[in-house]
């Protein structure tokens, strides 16, 4: 077997870098999950945890995959292994970047689908088509757009090819390298992203009910609070920043020793958590004030956004295609980051370049897309497997890995040594695991209960609420 080398490729500044980063940690779930899950589950008391669970388990798992990437340098597969064996530990730890590479690759099938979706509203909004639409046309424009509709068969081949476009685009970037592909294009795009998040968030504000949406957002309702309410938080704080995927493993292989790790991971951190909570300022003052209801997940992307904005006339139609595309913009810097996860572990295989792993990949992406096109109801199964197993499986071994298989000394030359070292190895240690098998556990049966309608036995109805009641038999 080949000995495989560290990464040639680097990032070419520590803006670059944050700008890749962060791209890879905003994503949809800002928009469509987070403000509704906080409105929904106590609000400003929400929020508070959420925060709180963002610095004691999200930011010392984050140090670690960026500390464990580079040192390693190398793709998280491989990079986990030369770990294991530096420490003279079992080969099997493999596994932790082995479930990472899949989990990414897993997501990215159907957020590659979901951003073609918002390709095609882009192109819409740019033909002003959600100009006087109520919420039952814009129910089935949505369904049109998706193949579910009238002309089923002609949306879906529109549709397949919109997601050969976005997979073509993906293709193109990740195929430059990370210097010349990713770090270009998170510097312009995310600066763009931030511009045009700050231009919707003021017009929402000026233009919708902001009373209304502060309440829901912000307003403490600590009676709300209750025991799904910390799984939610936990959740929403642990994979909003991307970390259990490979990714920030992956991204930390091409960093310099120049960059601080910890100090990184609190500007990323950070940057993640405050466009979850303005995200909400960009999206519910319209939506309240057009009397429409504040639902989370796509529904509110794509059925009470067109309504809400395609009725304020002129404005609003400048105001939709800003909105959808940047929409566009934080699923394209997300899947670009996802695609480098198994790019960069096939482009350390001997005789296969860089840009002939993301045409592979892609290819086989949208293979996998063309399935979910013309059978959506495999995305619902495909997030419900990604978000509550395989996700918190290896986060959960991330943790394990670097607290209790990785020696201190392994990873003080990249986290550095003292109070900052202290805090990190006793959370990674004896508090990230505990709480992310807690997801791992109730998450896992609280999506069965609610989705799939599985009867769950007396104590954990007693915490995850009543079980679904099924109809009495014939």
């Amino acid at each position: 077997m080949a000995t495989i080398a560290r990464k040639a490729d680097t990032w070419s500044s520590r803006f670059g870098f944050i700008m890749a980063a962060v791209g890879s940690s905003v994503g949809l779930g800002n928009f469509w999950r987070f403000p509704y899950t906080a409105g929904e589950n106590g609000g400003g008391a929400f929020i508070l945890i959420y925060i709180a669970c963002v610095i004691l388990i999200g930011l010392p798992v984050l140090m670690a995959e960026y500390g464990m990437g580079r040192k390693s340098g190398m793709s998280a597969v491989e990079g986990v292994e030369s770990l294991a064996r530096a420490e003279s530990k079992s080969q099997k730890w493999g596994m932790v970047g082995w479930i990472g590479t899949i989990t990414a690759t897993f997501i990215l099938s159907f957020y590659m689908v979901i951003s073609a979706w918002l390709l095609a509203f882009v192109i819409q909004a740019m033909k002003n088509g959600f100009a006087g639409m109520d919420a039952a046309s814009s129910g089935s424009n949505f369904a049109n757009v998706i193949g579910q509709g009238e002309h089923a068969l002609a949306s879906k081949w529109y549709m397949l090819a919109l997601l050969a476009a976005f997979i073509i685009a993906n293709i193109a970037i990740v195929g430059r390298g990370v210097k010349g592909g990713i770090e270009k294009a998170a510097s312009v795009l995310m600066p763009a992203f931030f511009v045009i998040l700050l231009v919707i968030v003021g017009f929402s504000l000026s233009r919708g009910n902001a009373g209304e949406t502060f309440a829901f957002l912000f307003q403490p309702k600590w009676e709300d609070v209750g025991f799904k309410t910390f799984l939610e938080a936990v959740g929403q704080a642990f994979f909003s920043i991307g970390v259990g995927v490979g990714l920030m493993i992956t991204y930390g292989a091409y960093l310099d020793r120049g960059t601080n790790i910890p100090r990184s991971s609190v500007i990323i951190a950070g940057s993640d958590t405050f466009v979850a909570l303005i995200a909400g300022f960009a999206i519910f003052p319209i939506v309240f004030a057009a009397g429409l209801d504040p639902a989370g997940g796509p529904s509110l992307f794509f059925v009470s956004m067109p309504v809400a904005l395609g009725n304020l006339g002129p404005i609003g139609y400048l105001m939709s295609v800003l909105f959808f595309a940047l929409a566009l913009f934080a699923a394209f810097t997300s899947s670009i980051s996802l695609l480098e996860v198994s790019v960069s572990w096939l482009e350390e295989r001997q005789g296969v370049t860089r840009m002939g792993a993301a045409m592979g990949v892609g290819f086989m992406l949208w293979l996998v897309g063309a399935a979910y096109i013309f059978s959506t109801e495999y995305l619902d199964f495909m997030d419900f497997i990604t978000g509550n197993v395989l996700l918190p499986l290896g986060g959960l071994l991330v943790a394990i890995f670097a607290g209790w298989v990785l020696s201190r000394d392994m990873l003080t030359s990249e986290l550095g040594e003292g109070n900052i070292m202290n805090v990190w190895r006793f959370l990674m240690r004896w508090f990230v695991p505990a709480f992310v098998g807690f997801v791992l556990f109730f998450g896992f049966f609280d999506k069965i209960q609610d989705q799939y309608h599985v009867q769950l036995p007396g104590f954990l109805e007693g915490l995850l609420g009543p079980n679904y009641e099924l109809p009495p038999a014939d």
